[in-house]
């Protein structure tokens, strides 16, 4: 199979962004907590919840794209929803890393990155 790579990165990326997105439907309290208190010197903290809602917006779609996207590049040689899987991929975890970044998180940015550089990988080979 030529898309073995792709798959397989995508399937990183829709396990990473569901299950993400899975734990804050789940644990909405617990999750607001702790970002409370994570951002709690930072101005975020006034937008915690519209930020937290985007956030979890954006892992649903980037998560179904993934998904979609495996399921047409294991039947079909080329995928558009794939490489928009990509990018959405890209993006929000931009957006987590922004989020990192403000919070003075530099060992959460930095494993952001360890995701950020597959998801950019597939963006090129897609």
């Amino acid at each position: 199979m030529t898309n073995a790579a792709p798959i397989l990165i995508l399937l990183l990326l829709a396990i990473t962004f569901l299950y993400s997105s899975f734990e804050k439907l789940t644990d909405w309290n617990g999750t607001m907590t702790w970002l409370q208190s994570h951002f709690a010197n930072t101005f975020v903290v006034k937008y915690l919840k519209i930020c937290l809602i985007l956030v979890l917006v954006m892992e649903i779609i980037t998560g179904v794209f993934c998904v979609s996207g495996i399921i047409e590049l294991a039947l079909k040689p080329t995928s558009k929803i794939a490489w928009y899987a990509a990018v959405f991929s890209c993006l929000t975890l931009l957006a987590l890393l922004f989020g990192q970044r403000i919070a003075k998180d530099y060992d959460g940015a930095r494993t952001l990155v360890i995701y950020f550089i597959p998801a950019v990988v597939l963006v090129y080979w897609l």
